[in-house]
């Protein structure tokens, strides 16, 4: 009975966990989806494309819409400040379609609490914090001083992983991609609250 009224999966985890290699994996595995582009200050990097990986602003721009009530959830993150538009993914629930989040521990404890009835949440992280640093450096986009204040992140957003209905350690791509896969299918399985309400009210057909 939910299966028309769309679902969210949130996926948040370390810069350099992997999030985005292991949505490549699923992402045709899992039906009909709509991944949420966030809304971001930080400068574009070489290689990325505005209106596919961000969509890029100015900051004034960015603070004009924090103060319309544009976003579902908004943090400032590294110097920067990162947003989820809201109307977009409106429509995308509307359809009956997964709504897929990359967002920081901030943002999913928002969506939580406005959307916990419909949204299943997941932490991907590598086994070890020497893992994350490596996959850091090595990846040759940021300075040596991003990537120390990326490190002191991850340690801090690693206590929250209680927060999280599930735990991906993305330690081999396959296993884990499989792990998303099932989580992804599940979470459109979540009943929202309303329809609890309705099944339970109506449930009780004779007297």
């Amino acid at each position: 009975m939910n299966c028309d009224s769309g679902a969210i999966l949130v996926l948040s985890g370390p810069s350099g966990a992997g999030k985005s290699t292991l949505l490549n994996e699923v992402i045709y595995d899992i039906g009909e989806c709509y991944f949420s582009i966030s809304t971001t200050t930080r400068k574009i990097r070489e290689g990325e494309t505005n209106g596919i990986h961000y969509h890029f602003v100015g900051e004034e721009e960015f603070k004009q819409d924090i103060e319309d009530e544009m976003f579902l959830e908004y943090a400032y993150v590294h110097g920067n400040y990162y947003g989820t538009s809201i109307r977009p993914v409106k429509r995308a629930l509307k359809a009956g379609k997964l709504v897929i989040f990359d967002i920081d521990v901030q943002g999913n404890a928002v969506v939580t609490n406005r959307l916990g009835d419909i949204a299943t949440s997941v932490f991907v992280s590598p086994p070890q914090l020497s893992e994350l640093k490596h996959r850091l450096e090595a990846r040759n986009t940021d300075t040596q001083e991003v990537i120390d204040k990326r490190i002191d992140m991850a340690k801090r957003e690693i206590q929250r992983i209680t927060e999280y209905d599930y735990l991906i350690v993305n330690d081999n791509l396959e296993d884990a991609a499989d792990v998303l896969r099932t989580i992804a299918k599940a979470a459109r399985l979540k009943i929202p609250r309303s329809d609890i309400n309705d099944f339970t009210q109506n449930w009780e057909d004779i007297e």
